[in-house]
């Protein structure tokens, strides 16, 4: 990866111009059998429709809070990117009420209705499908991210010293989330081509790091799986035989 990259954003735009072929999230929901597989190139288009739809149709500005209501999904990573390539602030389990929009899975919609500002909704259902019907007073995500733009430039240069993530009463800025990430990447062994199948939550840094940052920061790719208690040890073994997995963090 470059050793310039200073927010996550970079990394990213590394990541896709090194090789945009490569898997980069591969996401199991061993609750519903659901498996998405996002090359760097899919995860970063998906990245920029979001920043659009944050920029312009949310008129999101940098320096403003996001509460990040969603478990750890492919779809979570895609607004924690997101957030970066904006400047926005994006506060993982925060609190509506104190926040300048919020971004609700289909479980925490009552509590997202705290949020005096932009409410987003996702039905996080398989390949990013849509509500049957779009909950009352949020826009649902799926409908409105379609018809973003496949490319994003933030109108405001990030500032890579400013607040980006909030977790666990930690803050970090984009420069810090990055340090951080790339010591953890060592920690956790990782290089460039490494698979690292993580089921931790993305409720604390370890479970962001492991699920998203860490492999990022390598140059390496992550199997995030949700409900990992739900699959039989014997099959968690075939699937890191399957996904050619190289570590985990669970």
């Amino acid at each position: 990866m470059n050793a310039s990259d200073r927010t996550p954003a970079d990394l990213l735009r590394s990541a896709l111009a090194a090789d945009p072929a490569r898997p980069l999230v591969t996401f199991y929901d061993d609750a519903t059998g659901e498996r998405v597989e996002l090359s760097v190139a899919t995860f970063a288009n998906w990245v920029a429709k979001t920043s659009n739809l944050l920029q312009d149709g949310l008129s999101a500005e940098p320096g403003d809070r996001l509460a990040l209501l969603l478990p750890a999904h492919w779809q979570t990573a895609v607004w924690l990117l997101a957030c970066s390539s904006v400047g926005v602030v994006a506060d993982v389990g925060g609190d509506p009420a104190a926040a300048d929009l919020v971004v609700s899975g289909p479980d925490t919609l009552d509590a997202a209705r705290a949020c005096s500002g932009e409410r987003i909704a996702l039905a996080l259902r398989p390949l990013g499908g849509r509500f049957p019907q779009a909950p009352e007073g949020f826009v649902d995500y799926a409908v409105e991210v379609p018809g973003q733009g496949d490319r994003f430039a933030p109108y405001v240069p990030v500032d890579a010293d400013a607040p980006a993530l909030a977790v666990g009463g930690t803050e970090f800025t984009g420069a810090g989330l990055v340090e951080r990430a790339r010591a953890d990447a060592a920690e956790l062994g990782l290089a460039p081509g490494s698979r690292l199948l993580s089921g931790r939550s993305y409720a604390s840094w370890e479970g962001l790091s492991a699920g998203l940052y860490a492999p990022l920061a390598s140059g390496g790719s992550v199997v995030l799986c949700r409900n990992l208690d739900r699959l039989p040890a014997q099959d968690l073994e075939k699937r890191i035989d399957n996904e050619r997995v190289t570590g985990t963090a669970v």
